[in-house]
């Protein structure tokens, strides 16, 4: 008996053990980026396409593994329709004619992989890059802060199908769980590229986990307004931002991760965050939610092996940017090696009323340079002494992330959960 006591008693000691580990930044009692997330996409042939998407969905529509599929063109899920992905199953988006995949107002898409067998869409070319094809845009019905609440998306598409934003904070586009999204983000004229996944308007009742987006050439994630929660979102060496949050989103995201490449940029720059409320003030009503984002054990991180290198030759720009009028709550969240860590619009002007709206709470600042600024100040002492304050148990390092994270080097499956037990804090910039 006494054996038994010991035995479980031992069980948790390992447990509270590693949930203390990781209680910053991605957490999880394995990682959880094994099996279903693919850091070499381009050394997998996935096949080639026996079966032609394109036009309109215009009824209930179910895709099979047994079969590859090829977007091309816009594709549009319309009339209110639901198209089904089963699990395993591989969409190649088409290179030429910008393949691209479109969830209308009031339609549905749902990719619900497993672990085992996620839902890929990928490149068609053989030498994949990033911006081969268009990506995945879902519109739904829930609130924005533009006025009328509802908008159109500016990328060429028609502009019957291409609306959305409504009243409906409930609405529901789907489910999107374990899914790859790969080299997506095609540049589209004078617009711009596209994103690899963009959300707008999306309601409540949508499930948004696991997904992942690997090389984009646009934003890895944009959600543009809407009232959600995600979940285990991981951006990979992006060359656009990672996590864009505009047009009055509320959004709840958890236990999320960015990796980006100091080589990768767009030539206006990239973050792992960008946060804001608009585009063009004239664009919203300010009687409305602007942006509000709750975000709780993330881990942004430059992939780099020599960041002081990096950062030095200007390689490496601010891990989150905040725009004005928007509210930023962070909690246990890891930035490791950036320039600085935050940056806040030059609009922001810096009072208790305002620095309240941006909440930095066990923050984990690593190895940047700086940890938060104001643009175009280069005096940040206020900010750093409200941040530095013990009551937010934020924390500071400088150690290198092989040292930082668990198998941060792993070509294969990385692990980039905090290993907290190497790690000598400092408050030093």
């Amino acid at each position: 008996m006494k054996n038994s006591t010991r035995l479980i008693g031992m069980l948790l000691l390992v447990m509270f053990s590693v949930n203390a580990q990781q209680e910053k930044g991605i957490v999880g009692l394995t990682n959880w980026l094994t099996n279903w997330t693919e850091f070499n996409p381009n050394k997998v042939d996935y096949g080639e396409a026996n079966e032609i998407l394109a036009g309109y969905i215009t009824q209930d529509t179910k895709l099979y593994k047994k079969n590859i599929y090829e977007l091309q063109g816009n594709v549009y899920i319309a009339n209110n329709v639901t198209l089904t992905i089963e699990p395993g199953t591989v969409i190649i988006g088409n290179y030429e004619s910008n393949g691209t995949l479109i969830v209308t107002k009031g339609a549905k898409l749902i990719a619900d992989g497993s672990e085992t067998d996620p839902i890929v869409f990928t490149s068609n070319r053989s030498t994949k890059k990033a911006g081969d094809w268009g990506g995945i845009i879902v519109l739904g019905n829930a609130p924005t802060n533009r006025y009328g609440n509802a908008a159109n998306v500016n990328y060429e598409l028609d502009p019957s199908l291409s609306s959305y934003g409504g009243n409906d904070s409930n609405s529901d586009s789907g489910i999107l769980r374990y899914v790859r999204i790969e080299y997506a983000g095609k540049k589209v004229k004078t617009i711009g590229n596209l994103n690899a996944l963009l959300l707008a308007g999306i309601g409540k009742k949508t499930i948004l986990d696991n997904i992942m987006v690997s090389y984009s050439a646009g934003n890895s994630f944009e959600i543009d307004g809407g009232e959600l929660s995600v979940n285990k979102l991981v951006s990979f060496k992006s060359i656009s931002n990672d996590f864009k949050f505009n047009y009055g989103t509320q959004c709840n995201i958890t236990n999320s991760l960015a990796v980006r490449s100091s080589y990768l940029s767009s030539t206006t720059g990239s973050r792992c965050i960008e946060v804001a409320s608009y585009t063009k003030k004239e664009e919203v009503d300010f009687t409305k939610n602007q942006t509000l984002v709750t975000a709780t054990n993330l881990t942004m991180v430059n992939n780099s092996n020599n960041l002081v290198n990096d950062i030095q030759t200007g390689l490496i720009k601010e891990a989150i940017y905040v725009g004005e009028n928007t509210t930023l709550d962070f909690k246990k969240t890891v930035i490791s090696g950036f320039n600085p860590a935050i940056l806040l619009n030059s609009n922001i002007y810096i009072n208790d009323e305002n620095l309240k709206k941006i909440k930095l709470v066990e923050t984990y600042f690593n190895l940047c340079k700086g940890n938060i600024f104001s643009e175009y100040n280069s005096n940040n002492e206020d900010l750093e002494n409200w941040y530095g304050n013990v009551a937010f148990f934020n924390v500071y390092s400088k150690a290198e992330n092989q040292e930082t994270f668990i198998d941060f080097f792993n070509s294969k499956i990385p692990d980039y959960r905090l290993r907290m037990g190497k790690i000598t804090a400092s408050n030093e910039d």
